[in-house]
């Protein structure tokens, strides 16, 4: 049984700054540009008591914290940081799957660092990121991925939970629907309508029955209900393309498809979450009755910044579907390409808000 770490740096970009700079420590600080079109790279613990997240529109950020002080990003000080937490867990094993500058995934069921448990290795890695770089990391230890993921979250700042695999049961049957990955605001609605709040409750309905209603989505929300997760830890290789689709169970045609469009697009949605690279062109993938592939595109001025943007332009990708109305289709998929590392495109929008008028 395989031994995983989830290792997720605390407000990483906005700790680093107080790190560096002690006038900011216990002050609400929020990493962004100021601007309408700017958003929140990171927010301190001070400023996610005001409720200001990650990925929030900066001037929502000021509404609702007039006290944040502002700090422009500055991502190679970042990258710097985030190489020697790299370096850090390589002392440990090779098995390093990064999902952004702040967080990875470790297999340490064989680590090179003669350990007498995988909690250990945990304990012994947060104490080097403390020691080395000033900062607090929060780990999760699992039999899996998905649970470690979970775990890291439980005692956030600077934390440490462990969920043993005779302990996986008791973990998750009280957890609600929205802790699943992939699991919005949309899908908790449509499990709610089938009586099912949490993860117990979710486990009640077989699997035939969640992938007649979800498609594909279904037989994973039947094995994550299990704390079944058998991705391997796969070192890092650069996000060219994320996307999500479902087969219907019965040919539809072009006008009944936005709600399963808005459905997939939640699911990829989630899935981008997990890099740190942002993708700037929206597809829509359908598959007619008689298997024809069609493809739209859209590359927006300003990459999706919201699980809403990014539904919204793939919504509106149906209306470049030129066949004949009595057309049915048989698949709808949505993604995300033309990826980019963060400080690229930051850099390309800061350019952009300080380039003249024409």
């Amino acid at each position: 049984m395989r031994k995983i770490i989830h290792i997720d740096m605390d407000a990483f970009y906005a700790s680093v700054e107080q790190r560096d700079d002690p006038s900011l420590r216990g002050r609400p600080v929020v990493v962004a540009w100021r601007g309408a079109r700017s958003v929140v790279c990171a927010a301190s613990y001070e400023a996610r008591g005001y409720g200001v997240r990650s990925a929030m529109p900066a001037l929502r950020a000021e509404r609702l914290c007039p006290e944040a002080v502002f700090v422009p990003p500055d991502f190679p000080r970042y990258k710097a940081v985030s190489r020697q937490v790299r370096a850090i867990f390589l002392e440990h094993t090779d098995l390093v799957e990064p999902l952004s500058l702040d967080e990875a995934y470790l297999d340490v069921t064989a680590p090179k660092i003669a350990s007498p448990s995988a909690t250990a290795t945990a304990q012994a890695i947060r104490a080097r990121i403390r020691e080395e770089t000033a900062l607090t990391a929060s780990a999760g230890v699992a039999p899996n991925k998905f649970i470690a993921k979970i775990a890291s979250d439980w005692n956030k700042p600077d934390g440490l939970f462990v969920v043993r695999p005779g302990q996986v049961d008791g973990f998750l049957t009280p957890l609600p629907v929205g802790r699943i990955p992939g699991v919005g605001k949309v899908m908790q609605a449509k499990l709610e309508e089938l009586g099912v709040r949490t993860v117990g409750e979710l486990r009640t309905l077989p699997l035939e029955a969640l992938q007649a209603r979800f498609g594909s989505f279904g037989a994973s929300l039947y094995r994550r209900a299990r704390g079944i997760d058998e991705r391997p830890v796969q070192p890092d290789q650069p996000v060219q393309s994320i996307s999500a689709e479902d087969t219907f169970a019965q040919d539809l045609p072009l006008h009944e498809l936005a709600p399963h469009v808005r459905r997939i697009a939640e699911k990829a949605w989630a899935a981008t979450r997990k890099t740190p690279r942002i993708g700037r062109t929206v597809v829509l993938k359908l598959k007619t009755a008689q298997f024809r592939i069609l493809t739209r595109s859209l590359t927006p001025d300003a990459p999706p910044g919201s699980q809403e943007e990014f539904t919204a332009t793939a919504l509106s990708l149906l209306s470049r579907v030129a066949l004949p109305g009595s057309t049915r289709y048989r698949l709808v998929g949505v993604g995300l390409s033309n990826f980019q590392d963060p400080e690229e495109l930051a850099v390309q929008a800061q350019l952009f808000a300080q380039a003249p008028c024409a």
